[in-house]
């Protein structure tokens, strides 16, 4: 079968390249799938630059996958069947699913209803997860009426609008001058664009002073202590890329919380209710898709044969919503 594979001596997007592999062998804990589109993420070109150690050569790429399945294995309390539509968010350190071919646990794996596309299921998937688990697995909504998401116009940010909306939280977002358009098209009450305005004087004017109840910060750097001070009594920030330095701060002084989140981390954590929750936040997740309450935002389809460019693209900033590759 063909896929996007790299060498461990290697770490530029560039140096990706399609080759001939051996289609996955399953276990009775597997089920394997004939891939019909994939997601890019801004995690699929961090890996290449930065390959875990225990990557073996050459590697499949990709997280993201939507698909048929083709086979499944003699372990199967999830009941799946040969012609099932399903998709699934892969292990970062075994071979990926940019490729004709991907297989996964049954656990995480969840079926995509009738009325969505492959190419949808596969653009909600990491992006979309991560968003979700940020407000409905980390944070306390009881009382909260607002919301700073930054890069809103990014794939996480961009379903953490849309959700937060579905809330009824009022959404302030971060984006840059081109991006304006965008993100008050999918509903943001607010938007700041960082490259013109304050940041934290636009947070004290909307918010009378008191700050923001809720935080996603998807930009990292010194955004993330500066968010301190943007919360609101009670107030909880998830940070994606990075936490702060709370050293010479006190959470206690206003009942603050700085949480995180790494859907990868479920993979290799150990524990068994974590990596099953990956398929029932994703069955949750598209169940919006279906309905009508969440869209992937698809704004661009590529061929397999371009999923470098599209990578290279997310990595340059260019791009709003998301990048689907998809299969013949």
């Amino acid at each position: 079968m063909k896929a996007l594979t790299i060498t461990k001596d290697k770490t530029n997007i560039s140096d990706a390249k399609i080759i001939q592999v051996a289609k996955p062998t399953t276990n009775d804990a597997e089920i394997l799938i004939k891939v019909k589109a994939v997601g890019l993420n801004p995690v699929d070109y961090k890996l290449i630059e930065n390959h875990p150690s225990n990557w073996t050569d050459p590697h499949i790429l990709g997280l993201d996958t939507a698909g048929e399945i083709v086979e499944v294995g003699a372990d199967n309390p999830k009941d799946f069947k040969v012609g099932q539509r399903v998709f699934f968010h892969s292990d970062l350190n075994k071979n990926g699913v940019y490729a004709e071919y991907a297989k996964a646990k049954y656990n995480i794996v969840a079926r995509i209803p009738d009325n969505v596309s492959y190419q949808s299921a596969a653009a909600i998937l990491c992006s979309g997860l991560t968003a979700y688990a940020s407000i409905f697995r980390k944070m306390n909504l009881t009382g909260k009426k607002n919301i700073l998401i930054h890069a809103g116009a990014g794939g996480v940010g961009s379903i953490g609008v849309q959700l937060a909306k579905y809330l009824g939280l009022t959404v302030i977002t971060t984006v840059s001058t081109k991006k304006v358009d965008f993100v008050k098209k999918i509903g943001a009450d607010f938007v700041i664009d960082y490259k013109k305005q304050n940041t934290s004087e636009e947070i004290s004017k909307i918010t009378n002073g008191v700050g923001v109840d809720l935080i996603i910060n998807l930009v990292g750097g010194i955004e993330v202590q500066k968010d301190l001070s943007r919360l609101a009594y009670n107030g909880a920030v998830v940070d994606i890329l990075n936490t702060p330095d709370l050293s010479n701060y006190d959470l206690t002084a206003k009942g603050q919380s700085v949480l995180s989140v790494n859907l990868g981390g479920a993979h290799n954590g150990g524990n068994i209710n974590q990596l099953n929750d990956l398929s029932i936040m994703a069955e949750s997740l598209v169940k919006l898709v279906s309905e009508g309450v969440v869209d992937p935002l698809i704004t661009k389809e590529i061929s397999f044969e371009e999923i470098t460019d599209g990578l290279q693209l997310i990595k340059d900033h260019q791009t709003e919503g998301k990048i689907v590759a998809v299969l013949d």
